[in-house]
């Protein structure tokens, strides 16, 4: 008997020094970096686009999100513009980030300006929607997040996410009227009316709206056509299953399937609306998850493939999966030289596949053209759409 209680003496020892296995950390994923090969960029990068439009003594602010209306109508969303010091550094090449000024984090350059501006094809500024930038103004943090335009809706009304006042707006193509407000200015909340950082928005085929919120709340919020709450998905902040940490972004691919960049989680989980998962969602089940990221940014999903800009030790990039989350490759944007990028914070595509590339923290967007010989593989398509519920 006493030799017994000394065998167990020393196991229950063991398990307080050690700890049970079964409660041990579990290893984090392999990231992503080491799993798939990384290249050069399939773009030539176009000198000087889009051309220089702000005052004397102010350059180009954080380039937070980019869409496009037409191949030769491209609607940017920058976070005001940066005022340049005086006298102005040598090497200044137009954009902040030339003068090695970072306007995501030196926000003492920041000046809510210019907020919403468009341009064509060859970088020609063709509208600045300055009559609106008291929307944005007033607040203390980033600022505005997204820029998108439905596939689906006739009007292609211009939809913009402010994070930092907790609000979306819906404004007419041509930006002369704000046709809806979502959200209390400067009043953050996690009920059917407000919101508390949102980060994006995606749009269904039957025309309801999923609200990415967001940078504070962990949730996706479905709204009807009409702006009329209908339920939401993620709940409270949580590294589980089904919940989020940041959700920086949505988009909607075949099958209506949904897929979140989960950033803080370093990972992007897809969603449907046709398994049923009771414990989760009464509609929405959790399908997939897509660990080893560093943190992703935007999602673009096409047909075939999945592509999600990627930033984090190595560098900004692409990276491409197939529609069941297998990494295919990575393409290493440039860190050095003029076209370099310090994160490609969102992107979109046109209908000749060239690809346009918003910098949050170097203070501008780039215009990348498919070089003649690229791999096919390696260009970005544009976003699926379900063309039979195109109008």
């Amino acid at each position: 008997m006493r030799k017994l209680i000394l065998v167990l003496s020393v196991v229950m020892a063991a398990g307080v020094i050690t700890g049970p296995v079964s409660l041990q950390e579990p290893p984090p994923p392999p990231r992503l970096r080491d799993l798939a090969p990384t290249v050069p960029i399939a773009y030539d990068i176009a000198a000087g686009w889009p051309q220089a439009f702000a005052d004397d003594g102010y350059a180009w602010g954080g380039n937070s999100g980019v869409a496009i209306d037409n191949d030769d109508r491209i609607i940017v969303l920058q976070r005001g513009e940066t005022r340049l010091p005086d006298p102005l550094p040598s090497g200044f090449q137009g954009w902040a980030g030339s003068i090695d000024i970072n306007t995501l984090r030196q926000t003492e350059y920041k000046v809510i300006q210019n907020v919403i501006y468009v341009v064509n094809g060859e970088g020609e500024v063709l509208e600045v929607w300055d009559q609106w930038d008291h929307l944005f103004q007033g607040g203390d943090g980033p600022g505005p997040h997204r820029v998108r335009i439905s596939p689906y809706d006739p009007e292609r009304r211009v939809w913009v996410v402010d994070e930092t006042q907790h609000q979306f707006f819906v404004f007419s193509n041509d930006g002369s009227e704000l046709l809806h407000t979502f959200g209390e200015k400067g009043v953050p909340g996690n009920d059917e009316a407000h919101l508390d950082g949102p980060q994006d928005v995606a749009f269904t085929t039957d025309g309801r709206v999923m609200v990415a919120d967001g940078f504070n709340n962990g949730r996706v919020m479905i709204l009807d056509g009409d702006l009329n709450y209908i339920t939401e998905f993620g709940g409270e902040k949580g590294s589980g299953r089904g919940r989020f940490d940041v959700v920086h972004s949505i988009a909607i691919g075949p099958d209506g399937r949904i897929f979140v960049a989960d950033r803080n989680n370093r990972r992007v989980q897809v969603f449907n609306e046709s398994t049923r998962s009771t414990w989760y969602h009464p509609n929405i089940s959790p399908i997939g998850t897509w660990s080893g990221f560093d943190l992703p940014l935007d999602i673009l999903v096409n047909q075939y493939d999945v592509w999600v800009t990627d930033v984090g030790q190595d560098g900004a990039s692409i990276m491409k999966f197939d529609l069941n989350g297998n990494i295919q490759t990575i393409q290493q944007l440039p860190r050095e030289g003029a076209g370099r990028y310090t994160e490609m914070h969102s992107f979109a595509v046109d209908s000749n596949g060239v690809l346009y590339g918003a910098d949050n923290q170097q203070g501008r967007i780039q215009k990348l053209v498919p070089k003649s010989d690229a791999d096919p593989t390696l260009l970005v398509k544009s976003a699926w759409v379900d063309e039979s519920a195109v109008p």
